[in-house]
């Protein structure tokens, strides 16, 4: 029986991945704490029901970049999806063209953007940019994308350092993925990832690659890049910002902002659009929860800048509320890779479907056919400061997640949500 919901497929991809891969694509930073604030966040928020609403025909379509797009969606670029299944980044690809939406290329990614391209036909890819310390291997990455015919170019602007993520080191999955005895007793107690995946590749590639480093630095997952040039800078600032929007014609988005300074900045830099994301909680542990600032940020600049959002996505629900709180359309990275790493292209079309009828569902509720007319008058106002805690939320119903960790994370965190007050302000 297929899962139904993206909880179901999570657990589906539990039992397929090793346990390292699983837990690289699951799980968050340092104590977690910010995973269960992102979850908690979202169940806070409030959705009101309207009635005697003609609902008989409801419509997820809209437009990104005054592209029609078939719901508010876009497949986030996630690394080294690959790994997940064979192809993986060419199965979600067409996943996403069949659901009729954006997928964005991963610069980490395991394939590359030409063999996407080529595998998937008439897809609408977007491209997401690291920019490296040697400029001008990015620039060369950049013709890549460029040739590929890639419109929207996506630069994360949040990773300037690396996130503690102390399971990863040892389960041996960091980047680079270090092979330990652990390890291969691992991926031995999974043959049919190791078989259908791993041995996959190995038979026909090789090792998997870091697709997107130049030819002459191109190096195995299994290695650290043998160049200081090829490691995401450090160094970026808002000047080299303008440099890279007088580079890229097409469409340019800074992914990563949570304050509105940073927001106004990127457009006075000439962004198209920014991504509302704290990096699904994975980066740093106590950052806000995108949906708590993303309402400040829309009511100041969304008329001047396309607001997309991410992390934390499980129902269509979720999707609904960012899109009352003021984001164009949402980013999906981890509920498309749980569908990828347990049936593939299929896995990854039956989460969209999954989340596709839980927001129509929404949105009969609602009362409101269009998707893209959802605004804050869908929600009901929260208080003007107000705490949750997460005991009940990510950690806790996954007692099983820190088996192995040396020291359980702290499994209740504080939030704030003084940033809603605009919703009160409305009302």
């Amino acid at each position: 029986m297929r899962p139904m919901n993206i909880e179901g497929y999570r657990q589906l991809a539990r039992r397929r991945l090793p346990r390292g891969v699983f837990e690289y694509v699951d799980r968050g930073t340092e104590d977690e704490v910010g995973m269960g604030a992102l979850r908690a966040s979202l169940d806070s928020v409030k959705l009101a029901q309207k009635v005697f609403v003609d609902v008989s025909r409801i419509d997820l379509s809209t437009k990104v970049f005054d592209n029609p797009q078939a719901m508010p969606v876009i497949a986030a670029p996630t690394a080294m999806a690959g790994l997940l299944w064979h192809d993986g980044e060419v199965k979600l690809a067409r996943a996403a063209k069949a659901a009729g939406i954006p997928f964005c290329i991963s610069t980490q990614s395991v394939t590359s953007i030409e063999d996407i391209a080529a595998g998937a036909p008439g897809a609408d890819l977007w491209f997401q940019l690291y920019v490296w310390e040697n400029r001008r291997f990015t620039e060369q990455l950049l013709d890549r994308v460029r040739t590929a015919g890639v419109e929207t170019l996506v630069v994360t602007a949040d990773t300037p350092a690396s996130p503690k993520k102390e399971w990863n080191t040892r389960n041996g999955f960091g980047i680079p993925i270090t092979p330990s005895l652990r390890g291969a007793i691992d991926v031995a107690i999974h043959p049919r990832w190791l078989l259908g995946v791993l041995l996959r590749y190995w038979s026909r590639t090789g090792v998997p690659t870091y697709a997107h480093y130049p030819p002459e630095f191109k190096t195995r997952i299994t290695r650290s890049a043998v160049n200081s040039d090829l490691r995401i800078t450090r160094s970026m600032n808002w000047a080299d910002l303008r440099e890279l929007r007088r580079q890229w014609k097409g469409k340019l988005v800074v992914k990563g902002i949570l304050r509105l300074d940073d927001a106004r900045r990127a457009s006075e830099c000439g962004a198209d659009g920014i991504v509302v994301s704290s990096h699904g909680a994975r980066n740093l542990d106590s950052a806000p929860a995108p949906i708590d600032v993303l309402p400040a940020i829309a009511d100041h600049l969304g008329s001047r800048l396309t607001i997309l959002a991410d992390s934390g996505v499980r129902r269509g629900s979720d999707i609904a509320k960012y899109l009352a709180n003021g984001a164009k359309a949402v980013m999906l990275g981890r509920a498309l890779l749980y569908g990828t790493a347990a049936r593939g292209e299929q896995g990854a079309a039956d989460v969209l479907a999954i989340l596709r009828d839980e927001l129509e569902r929404t949105l009969g509720f609602l009362g409101e056919p269009q998707a893209r007319k959802l605004s804050s008058d869908c929600l009901v106002p929260r208080p003007l400061a107000h705490a949750n805690s997460v005991a009940g939320g990510f950690a806790a119903r996954d007692p099983d997640r820190r088996e192995h960790d040396d020291e359980a994370a702290d499994p209740a965190g504080r939030r704030r949500g003084a940033s809603r007050r605009h919703a009160l302000r409305r009302r």
